[in-house]
């Protein structure tokens, strides 16, 4: 069922998992890209409904593209969004996609407890968080991407990441250690865009709102 929408809207979004599993959701509320982002160049999409236009962006920015008023929404992952901390951002719906688990992990006989630890992770503020409200003070070491290799070649003891399947671990002799988060991508809201065109905003939350309960 189409939304009525009487404002301009533009969404960000990033391009796979999250996407694609955000479309039939869209869908859903009448509205879908005119374009193919996987064959596409641009950057900004028209869609079937003239009053809105995807932009599509890297996930980690997605929070302040909408924060800053150049997107009035925007679909974020919980990790994204814990990092960069939520300010001027509504969060309105989980939207129940895109979900795994984050966890401390290491190798089997790692000693979560222990007063000194080095963590390595992309996630240095939700590392830091966790550690802290359990009383531990940890160095937490930046890192992009193979997280899995870094206890390995002794960089650190632990690892904070995302697990789905825990595959990826299994086959690098680590093991889940400790759950810390839910993690399944939002819908954010710009501040001012809540307010001033508080009626759109509303509608399409109720009829992403709706859609999400038909596919849950």
């Amino acid at each position: 069922m189409a939304v009525a929408i009487a404002s301009d809207l533009t969404i960000a979004l990033s391009k796979g998992r999250i996407f694609k599993d955000t479309l039939p959701l869209l869908a859903q509320a009448g509205i879908e890209p005119l374009d193919d982002p996987e064959t596409s160049r641009k950057l900004i999409l028209d869609t079937s409904h003239p009053r809105v236009k995807f932009v599509l962006i890297r996930a980690t920015d997605v929070p302040t593209y909408v924060q800053w008023g150049a997107a009035d929404l925007g679909v974020a992952g919980k990790d994204v969004l814990m990092e960069h901390g939520g300010e001027g951002l509504y969060e309105p719906l989980d939207l129940k996609i895109a979900r795994c688990r984050m966890m401390v992990a290491g190798h089997p006989d790692a000693d979560i407890s222990s007063r000194r630890l080095r963590i390595a992770t992309k996630y240095v503020n939700a590392a830091r968080a966790f550690f802290a409200a359990r009383g531990q003070q940890v160095e937490v070491i930046k890192l992009y991407g193979s997280m899995e290799l870094a206890p390995l070649v002794g960089l650190s003891e632990l690892i904070v990441d995302l697990v789905e399947s825990g595959n990826t671990l299994k086959a690098n002799g680590l093991v889940p250690l400790e759950h810390m988060h839910h993690i399944s991508s939002r819908l954010v809201v710009n501040k001012a865009s809540w307010k001033m065109k508080h009626a759109t905003v509303q509608a399409l939350v109720h009829a992403l709102r709706e859609a999400v309960d038909a596919s849950t």
